[in-house]
């Protein structure tokens, strides 16, 4: 199992968002974590990756995990193969860190395989900013990548985007999992792109795992249950 959470906890003040929460995923395999706002699905990724600080519970990866966002928060005057080389950075010494020229060729050559393998090798030499949006997330992913990690997470990373590129965004993120062999979770708000993509869609309710299920097999009544009044977490 590449990502293992058990009996997950996070509370801001007196609000509990994470109240138990349990997931796996394994190798090859893409889960979708759906919610009402609040429900905690956000909370519980940015728990893996050690951008929030669980209260309790355990989080096993099989080596690293790395995560795209909402915000793609690349660095637009720079070009796509440098956004995607940083992926790399903290492999690098100090001193070849500071400066893309600096940037050994060996890595510039696993940027540019990582920027294929989402189909825009072709424009590694132009500014990120020059991007549309889906291609700028689909360089975020390459940036993730090139990290070397195991697990891949997705935090709503295409609710900015039009619904084309929202399909290929999340096309790719299946595809990563089924024919790269990484385990990838995504946080979706679009039930009908969990249901054409992902192989389980676990869902959230007032922090906790009320569904977890095959894709195909959601039904409108466990959506009804996901998104109704009471689904955020309290």
């Amino acid at each position: 199992m590449s990502l293992r959470i058990r009996g997950l906890r996070k509370a801001y003040g007196g609000r509990t968002v994470l109240d138990g929460f349990d997931l796996d995923v394994a190798p090859g395999e893409f889960v979708v974590l759906l919610g009402a706002n609040g429900s905690g699905k956000s909370t519980a990724l940015r728990c893996v990756v050690g951008l929030e600080q669980a209260d309790g519970g355990t989080i096993e990866t099989g080596s690293r995990a790395a995560m795209v966002f909402q915000q793609i928060h690349l660095v637009p005057r720079r070009t796509v193969i440098d956004n995607v080389s940083a992926g790399a950075l903290g492999r690098l010494p100090l001193r070849r860190s500071l400066h893309p020229l600096l940037f050994p060729r060996e890595l510039r050559e696993e940027a540019m395989a990582c920027l294929d393998r989402v189909g825009l090798a072709g424009r590694a030499a132009d500014r990120a900013g020059r991007l549309s949006g889906g291609q700028q997330q689909r360089v975020a992913i390459a940036r993730a990548l090139c990290q070397r990690a195991s697990v891949l997470l997705a935090d709503e990373p295409v609710s900015a985007l039009d619904p084309s590129a929202a399909e290929q965004v999340v096309a790719l993120l299946a595809d990563l999992a089924r024919t790269g062999g990484l385990a990838v979770a995504a946080v979706l708000h679009q039930p009908g792109l969990a249901v054409r993509h992902a192989d389980r869609v676990v869902g959230l309710r007032a922090g906790r795992v009320t569904l977890d299920e095959r894709a195909a097999g959601l039904n409108p009544a466990d959506l009804d249950f996901l998104y109704g009044e009471q689904g955020a977490a309290a």
